[in-house]
């Protein structure tokens, strides 16, 4: 007796300083009506619509498209495997000439493990290979002495490794080490602030690499390296319970959900980070196909670090069509709106005409769109940046960074 409890005092002891980050069962209802969302977007079959996240989400949630869900791979293995250097298909295709981007083939071999398939075989040896290639540019690109930065971003060089890792692909050592010591020095930044979704992922290419005993000679820097995107995360959590913001969330929570931590609060800040997510559900904050695939693996109790074994057994409840009736489309209205720089040797006036509700942005673009005017915009997402490019023609005047005027009429 005397030793059950000291066993018992000794699992308190080891609770009170290990803190694991845990999301309570979500009524399955809710995540029915998420999933839900997703069945549009799978009847979306073309080059330009096709996400290999919406089918990495449907995998690792309680939730499936069936059929579509069969369809939707089927055409991303035409999409992707065909278009790649060296496919029969690709010099030959017209459709071809827009090679898959390295986060999107990234995407791409997780949605494969996610279906517990292994690239393998001449088409699974282009994949690895072309996603190899990629890493090395990056790698390039960023330099021996760390001053440079990727083509893309952090945080698809970290989902590159996490992809080649889930597939069981040894990264060199270099390539692990670049995005070590972006971690290490504070470079998973955008537009000068912290990125949770860009740290997040490093730390889920991290625990991959931790989990399946890569790169040995770098452990001790791995497992540090994920205790420090952990703090970092957990600082960065709002007043609101949401890790950065609302859709930085999940991917936050995917990562915290895979290792404890000592000594930290980690389960508290986790359910109020759902509880915030929640809330912001009712509120329909979760539309765009690409944060729903991110959240339901959460809901799931999944991560994509679950892709090193993924459990394709698993029951998963059939989804059905919404029967909401959606709104009738109405056509928004055209107005004009004068956009005027003073600050220059040659004032610049035009009347712009946009669509009702259009943002400043939009109208720097239609002003762009009708020549003379260069501006110059970047997107606050790690996802997405936009840039509007050089005017073709003659002297193009850019106006980045000048006292801008905008008025509607």
């Amino acid at each position: 007796m005397r030793h059950l409890g000291a066993f018992l005092f000794l699992l308190g002891v080891l609770g009170a300083l290990t803190d694991i980050c845990e999301i309570p069962e979500v009524d399955i209802q809710l995540v029915e009506k998420l999933g839900q969302r997703l069945l549009p977007w799978m009847d979306r079959l073309s080059r330009d619509h096709l996400n290999p996240s919406v089918y990495v989400g449907l995998r690792l949630s309680s939730v499936q498209g069936g059929t579509k869900e069969k369809l939707y791979l089927r055409s991303l293995k035409l999409d992707y495997q065909q278009c790649l250097p060296g496919s029969a298909f690709s010099e030959n295709d017209g459709d071809c000439q827009a090679k898959p981007s390295m986060g999107r083939l990234s995407l791409y071999l997780l949605a494969l493990r996610a279906n517990c398939e292994f690239a393998r075989g001449r088409k699974g040896d282009r994949l690895i290979s072309q996603l190899k290639r990629f890493l090395e540019d990056e790698n390039r690109a960023i330099g021996h002495n760390h001053k440079g930065h990727p083509h893309t971003s952090y945080y698809q060089y970290g989902l590159g490794i996490l992809a080649l890792c889930v597939h069981r692909k040894r990264i060199h050592d270099n390539l692990v080490g670049k995005l070590l010591y972006a971690v290490e020095h504070d470079h998973p930044l955008h537009q000068s602030h912290f990125s949770v979704d860009t740290a997040a992922m490093a730390g889920l290419a991290f625990t991959c690499l931790k989990r399946s005993n890569f790169n040995s000679d770098q452990r001790q820097r791995i497992t540090m390296a994920i205790r420090t995107v952990q703090e970092k995360i957990l600082k960065a959590q709002t007043p609101e319970g949401y890790f950065g913001n609302v859709y930085s969330t999940p991917l936050a929570l995917q990562l915290l959900m895979t290792s404890p931590m000592s000594g930290a609060k980690l389960g508290t800040a986790c359910l109020k980070a759902k509880v915030a997510l929640l809330a912001s559900l009712q509120d329909g904050a979760f539309q765009n196909a690409l944060m729903i695939s991110q959240l339901l693996p959460v809901l799931n109790h999944k991560t994509y670090v679950d892709l090193i074994s993924p459990d394709c057994l698993a029951p998963r409840v059939m989804l059905e069509p919404a029967t909401t009736t959606l709104p009738q489309i109405q056509v928004p209205e055209t107005i004009s709106v004068t956009l005027q720089v003073l600050s220059l040797l040659r004032p610049y006036r035009q009347a712009i005409p946009v669509l009702a509700g259009s943002s400043l942005e939009d109208v720097l673009k239609k002003a762009h769109e009708l020549g003379g005017f260069t501006p110059s915009s970047r997107g606050s997402s790690d996802h997405a940046a936009s840039s509007c490019g050089r005017e073709k023609g003659p002297g193009p005047r850019s106006f980045k960074g000048l006292p801008v005027a905008v008025a509607s009429r």
